[in-house]
């Protein structure tokens, strides 16, 4: 047998069982509230904590990361430390700048068929627009992302929802405008849903995702970590505000990571890590 033709079946020999193996993999999707840089933070501010970031990224290699409090000086930090990782978003305020609701996922394994964004708002077509209340606007940004091993498809929407007490009604009305997102998708399509939503699972903005999504927190058959996410940067959590909802899926676990190096942790949230299959 010729040389070349003998290298090549070895190469096809090799590259089968990998190819195989990455179509055959369960995605991993990842909720991160990553915490803006803020010099309140003390030991805690991004310029300490961005390293741990990174590395707990590369540990975890989720498939997408659905990323809260992010501004465009972190976004394009990890850009440059994960090059694996493309990203897309925008920020909430009118001019584009502010909190992104960004979304990394991995070039090799997926790509973006579609992306857009809407604000939590009356108008919400009207970048930057703030109606219910809120405090700063407030946003949601998603993709249809398709797998390329074999062409299958799901949307993923992230969001973060106001934070102050008083914000409950707006909360809720934020929930309610998402569910009517979600219900003039295409039928059949699957669904992911990242965020922090700054409420409890027992609040009405849960039950009205809950309507005909899946908390992936109690309803997967695994489940490792911490149930609650909010730590403050203490590593003592006492809120679950973070959550994974999905629909159409096979869920196979649901983690919270509670890794930290040197006694800090890569934010004051634990990131969620939710592992699926698409039908």
């Amino acid at each position: 047998m010729p040389v070349i033709p003998r290298l090549l079946i070895l190469l096809l020999a090799c590259l089968l069982p990998w190819q195989a193996l990455a179509a055959d993999a369960p995605l991993r999707i990842m909720s991160f509230n990553i915490r803006l840089p803020a010099e309140s933070d003390g030991v805690d501010y991004w310029e300490t904590r961005k390293p741990l970031a990174v590395r707990m990224l590369r540990e975890q290699q989720p498939d997408v990361i659905g990323l809260q409090e992010l501004v465009q000086a972190q976004a394009e930090y990890l850009a440059r430390e994960l090059p694996a990782y493309a990203w897309f978003g925008r920020g909430r305020n009118a001019d584009g700048g502010g909190e992104h609701m960004g979304v990394f996922y991995r070039k090799d394994r997926l790509k973006v068929v579609e992306s857009g964004d809407f604000w939590l708002s009356d108008t919400p077509d009207v970048p930057g627009s703030i109606t219910w209340n809120h405090l700063y606007p407030r946003m949601v940004t998603w993709a249809l992302f398709e797998q390329r091993s074999d062409g299958k498809r799901f949307y993923l929407f992230n969001t973060h929802l106001p934070y102050r007490d008083q914000d409950e009604a707006a909360r809720l009305k934020g929930a309610q405008a998402i569910a009517r997102r979600l219900a003039a998708l295409p039928a059949g399509v699957p669904v992911v849903l990242t965020g922090d939503f700054n409420t409890a699972p027992d609040s009405q903005v849960h039950a009205v995702l809950a309507q005909t999504l899946q908390d992936a927190w109690t309803t997967t058959p695994r489940v490792e970590g911490s149930e609650a996410t909010f730590h403050g940067f203490t590593g003592n959590a006492d809120k679950r505000i973070d959550w994974v909802f999905v629909r159409g899926v096979q869920l196979e676990s649901i983690a919270s990571i509670t890794t930290r190096w040197g006694g800090r942790y890569p934010s004051d949230h634990f990131p969620l890590l939710a592992t699926l299959r698409l039908p």
